[in-house]
């Protein structure tokens, strides 16, 4: 549904916002594009959206280019921006009615109002709206079309956790009546809860791509506890016999790092039985989303400085 090779989109001044980026989207998945700001989210997705043309390289939506067949792909798309941008004085009703005027076989406003949450507030001003509820707006904008690919852009961004659940039970519904989803978001929780597959970019590259557990499985998983009273970091059974990768002590408290959980917790826990102790304050967790994208985007910068740095040196020697 989406094809991306080797995209990049250069503006003016030469700032290289997307650089050589690749990926695709398969029919009803729902694909999740995080990155910090700056990364270059926004601007691969106007391109996918046909509202910008790329510099170089090679994007297909529907099998077409979207910006310069933009007729062949607009009508099966739906677009929900970051900010809409309505006439504040318009009704809700009155916007969505507005909006089926400029779509190719629109889905009825009042039932697309009421799909998310707002059928009390068909009477109500553009003006008076939380932003919460203008973010639900823009959402059922976006779906007046029936579109085949659905591009989100931070959907939950003002949302209460009412609104944002609501928003996620109702992407993952769409998805299951064979809906794309693109989706560009900074809560990795909703990537995490949403997403089939995610890509991770920063300055402009991507990172990693995987599903969001391929992509923590990246990290090491870890074990935390309270070493037992009278014992030492010596007394634990060997750590390459447990699959410890490194460890942290700090006072009594001991945390391990692994990519091996079960063996881990296992050998770790059968010692414990063996010798008769009881570990105190017990935390065995795998490595969440938050942590992968935070070290995937520290080692992408630590890579970016090494690579800057002979320059560096070069203009200095000069």
């Amino acid at each position: 549904m989406i094809e991306v090779a080797d995209l990049w989109r250069v503006y003016g001044g030469g700032f290289e916002a997307v650089r050589g980026i690749d990926f695709s989207v398969r029919r009803g998945e729902v694909f999740a594009l995080l990155g910090t700001n700056g990364a270059g989210k926004t601007s691969t997705v106007e391109v996918l959206e046909g509202l910008a043309a790329p510099t170089s390289g090679r994007v297909r939506v529907l099998g077409h280019n979207p910006y310069t067949e933009r007729e062949a792909v607009r009508p099966r798309t739906g677009v929900m921006l970051q900010e809409g941008g309505f006439p504040s004085e318009l009704t809700v009703a009155e916007t969505a009615r507005m909006w089926a005027g400029t779509v190719s076989g629109a889905r009825p406003p009042a039932e697309v109002l009421e799909l998310v949450g707002l059928k009390t507030k068909t009477d109500t001003r553009v003006k008076q709206l939380s932003g919460g509820q203008r973010r639900r707006l823009d959402l059922a904008l976006a779906l007046l079309g029936d579109p085949e690919v659905l591009f989100l852009d931070e959907p939950s961004t003002g949302l209460d956790a009412e609104g944002r659940r609501d928003t996620w039970e109702l992407v993952s519904a769409l998805r299951d009546q064979g809906t794309t989803v693109l989706l560009t978001t900074h809560y990795l929780e909703e990537a995490e809860n949403l997403a089939d597959r995610i890509a991770i970019m920063h300055e402009g590259r991507i990172s990693v791509t995987g599903t969001p557990a391929e992509v923590t499985a990246t990290q090491p998983a870890r074990i935390s506890f309270e070493m037992p009273p009278n014992y030492f970091l010596g007394d634990l059974p060997p750590f390459a016999d447990l699959g410890i990768s490194s460890h942290e002590v700090e006072g009594r408290m001991v945390k391990l790092h692994t990519h091996e959980l079960q063996r881990a917790a296992t050998g770790l826990l059968v010692w414990a039985d063996q010798t008769g102790v009881e570990l105190h304050r017990l935390d065995i967790r795998s490595a969440s989303l938050e942590e992968a994208f935070l070290s995937i985007a520290k080692d992408a910068h630590t890579q970016t400085v090494h690579e800057a740095a002979p320059e560096t040196i070069k203009g200095y020697a000069k």
